[in-house]
């Protein structure tokens, strides 16, 4: 027997309790989503296992401690897979799995950016992407308020995570200096074991998450698809450059005063030239000059243009879209008038003390001494210690005074004491000279690691004296031949193969001492 009630009779019931109506407007006005590519989008994600070697400053013969890591990264084209370069810097070993569980393949850096922290890995069998296939990847910047899920293996668990969250704000920030792009933030925590996993609006990937706010809660950052496509532009040549930049010290002209120094009417608009990346008398930005126009792009008094109706972000974002073949065109005021210039920008600028980028620190052991050049990673040793810093800025100290400066013929590297002296009678009765600075060696003015490596193997003096760059310390006198004798027992004593690291080894061999 058919107990169902007539077609006629629930439509009267419906209409009796007055809900017909509203369902009906209710199918109009509510679109349906489309359901996500769950398994698409989550076949694209893996999680990466790394064994990292990093450099031990401290100990430049020798390597830190293996670590094990794990990140996240994703499918793209070209059966690849896109992670952040802190995932795998300085991997001795890099290994990919795909969903808990499944075999670890291996893997291989074939191409990495640390300043904007991108890593491409190419695996060694590559029939895996047969049934992984790259997601797609906007176009377009979100907008703040969309609605965004965070795929990725982070720390508590060994399943897929998906994190919900929306888009906070696009912002072009500083990532690793001197390298900055757009970056956006999104209200969802970016938790260790999530860098590099891909961040969806709807289906497509918007992004790649690397970082969270320090000290902050459900804060994260996402490296947004354009900055992604630069890198992958750049590396497609199989090198990468870098980012062009503009190294030119500038300040903003929304002061009264100042506008009045330079006299300039409400109408100019743009940034003053503090100080030119160059003090060449052919270089084209000069003191006091209010670049007003990038490109053909107006910039504002605060150093800002317009990406988007609802988006401002700081004028050099345009620098990387705009600068051609090493050149930027700008529009300045200078005394008045109206110039068109083309400034050189490159994607990094030389200094005395900088990052080893991946490298290796150069070493070199002399008797119970050893030597290096100072790196960003060295001197961070000191960060953290305010007395060390006061004692710094005392003596004029400059792993201190001279972190900024360029490097000129007569300084082209600081070489440092890298490690504490090694025990031993040739250096008793002195202070530990570890991180002082080497200004000579038998009063000649040393220039870099490599010149003191060339003074060092020439010399024929008794003596070999030792002065160092600061206002108030000692200086070491040691006996020339005695150093030379006492270097192969001490490396044997510290289980050191190498009296030089292998760009320096040569040099020091070259000639008979």
């Amino acid at each position: 027997m058919n107990t169902s009630l007539p077609r006629w009779c629930l439509r009267a019931l419906l209409c009796s309790f007055g809900l017909l109506g509203a369902l009906a407007a209710l199918a109009q006005t509510t679109p349906v989503p489309a359901a996500p590519r769950a398994t698409q989008l989550e076949n694209a994600v893996v999680k990466i296992f790394t064994t990292a070697r990093p450099p031990d400053v401290f100990r430049p013969w020798s390597r830190a401690a293996p670590s094990d890591m794990s990140g996240s990264g994703v499918v793209i084209a070209g059966q690849r897979i896109l992670t952040n370069a802190h995932v795998v810097n300085y991997a001795s070993k890099v290994e990919v799995q795909a969903r808990e569980g499944g075999d670890r393949l291996q893997a291989k850096v074939v191409a990495i950016a640390r300043g904007i922290d991108l890593a491409v890995l190419e695996l060694e069998d590559p029939s895996f992407f047969a049934t992984h296939t790259p997601p797609v990847r906007a176009n377009v910047l979100p907008e703040v308020k969309d609605a965004v899920l965070a795929y990725g293996y982070p720390v508590g668990g060994n399943s897929l995570s998906i994190t919900k969250g929306i888009v906070s704000r696009i912002e072009y920030v500083s990532y690793n200096y001197p390298a900055a792009g757009l970056r956006i933030q999104i209200d969802a925590a970016i938790n260790p074991g999530n860098s590099g996993g891909p961040v969806f609006v709807g289906d497509k990937m918007i992004g790649l998450a690397y970082a969270g706010a320090n000290g902050a809660q459900n804060i994260g950052y996402i490296i947004p698809n354009e900055e992604v496509e630069l890198f992958l532009k750049d590396i497609a040549d199989g090198r990468y450059d870098g980012k062009p930049t503009l190294f030119d010290d500038l300040q903003t002209l929304e002061n009264p005063a100042l506008r009045t120094y330079l006299k300039v009417d409400k109408s100019a608009r743009g940034m003053v030239v503090q100080r030119p990346a160059s003090s060449s008398p052919d270089y084209p930005l000069k003191e006091w000059d209010i670049i007003t126009h990038i490109g053909d792009i107006a910039i504002d008094n605060q150093g800002m243009v317009k990406v988007t109706e609802d988006l401002n972000v700081r004028f050099q974002y345009r620098v990387q879209q705009i600068a051609k073949n090493g050149r930027l065109p700008l529009t300045v005021v200078r005394g008045g008038k109206v110039l068109k210039i083309e400034v050189p920008v490159a994607a990094s600028q030389p200094r005395l003390i900088g990052p080893l980028d991946g490298q290796y620190p150069s070493y070199f052991v002399y008797g119970p001494m050893v030597f290096s050049r100072a790196t960003w990673e060295f001197r961070s040793f000191f960060n953290n210690n305010t007395g060390t810093l006061n004692g710094f800025a005392f003596n004029a100290q400059p792993l201190l005074t001279r972190v900024g400066d360029e490097p000129t013929p007569d300084r082209e590297d600081l070489v440092v004491v890298s490690a504490p002296f090694f025990p031993h009678r040739l250096v008793s009765g002195y202070d530990n000279r570890f991180g002082s600075v080497v200004y000579s060696v038998n009063n000649v003015p040393i220039r870099s690691l490599r010149h003191l490596v060339e003074v060092l193997r020439d010399l024929k003096d008794e003596l070999v004296l030792f002065k160092f760059d600061q206002r108030s310390g000692e200086s070491i006198v040691v006996p020339r031949q005695k150093m030379l004798d006492s270097t192969d027992e001490i490396l044997t004593e510290n289980g050191i193969r190498f009296q030089a690291s292998s760009d320096l080894m040569d040099l020091w061999q070259g000639k008979a001492r």
